[in-house]
């Protein structure tokens, strides 16, 4: 059949070659055949391999369970702060001395209006004692009329007042407050038994007397 001018003619030399579809494919790499997973190595923060992929990793033994988590240190709760420690005060050591001035024959009387304040303001009879340099106290008199023995029994006690003389202040015991009367009596026996009063008291001493000759005894300014 003759060609018309309109329909050019394709010569079979211009086609190219024919490639098939299979060989116009990108051969690709073959894949590999599937095997024992190695056990990734866990990160920190982050659980290790469940035991289905440990035993798919070769059949390696049971995981170790994991580690408890970390406790927490207990903080330390703040505590009370010590003080600091303070010198000893000085009126802990050694008793104040208050004086009433009063003659020999008024120091008695005296000495029974300290005790009845004594009293009143809330001290204990037990905690007072009183001495006396001359006449002894009309209490300590009558007690004395009983012996020695039930005298100082009373002493021994200590729930009441208790009156002394003063030159028997070596027997008596401490208290801590000693009423001293200087009711009488030689001087030079006054001056000995004064200081060792004061040593008898634990808070407080309470001198009735001459203020003069008690303060050149005791060498105070009171």
């Amino acid at each position: 059949m003759p060609l018309t001018p309109e329909e050019p003619q394709i010569h079979e030399s211009a086609q190219g070659p024919r490639v098939t579809p299979a060989a116009s494919r990108t051969a690709q790499t073959p894949r590999p055949v599937p095997g024992p997973r190695p056990a990734a190595v866990p990160r920190p923060g982050r659980p290790g391999p469940s035991p289905a992929a440990a035993s798919r990793a070769g059949g390696a033994s049971r995981p170790a369970p994991p580690a408890p988590p970390a406790q927490r240190a207990p903080q330390a709760t703040p505590g009370p702060v010590p003080a600091a420690p303070t010198a000893p005060s000085v009126s802990a050591a050694v008793p104040q001395i208050q004086l009433i001035p009063a003659s020999a024959e008024g120091a008695l009387d005296a000495a029974e209006e300290a005790v009845d304040l004594l009293l009143d303001t809330g001290r204990a009879p037990g905690d007072i004692l009183v001495l006396t340099t001359g006449d002894p106290h009309p209490w300590a008199a009558h007690e004395l009329s009983f012996g020695e023995a039930a005298y100082w029994a009373l002493h021994d006690a200590g729930d009441d007042v208790f009156y002394a003389d003063a030159a028997q202040v070596e027997r008596a015991a401490g208290r801590p407050v000693v009423v001293f009367a200087a009711n009488g009596g030689p001087a030079e026996a006054n001056a000995a038994a004064l200081p060792t009063a004061l040593t008898r008291a634990g808070a407080l001493l309470i001198v009735c007397g001459d203020p003069q000759q008690i303060n050149s005894v005791l060498g105070t300014g009171v």
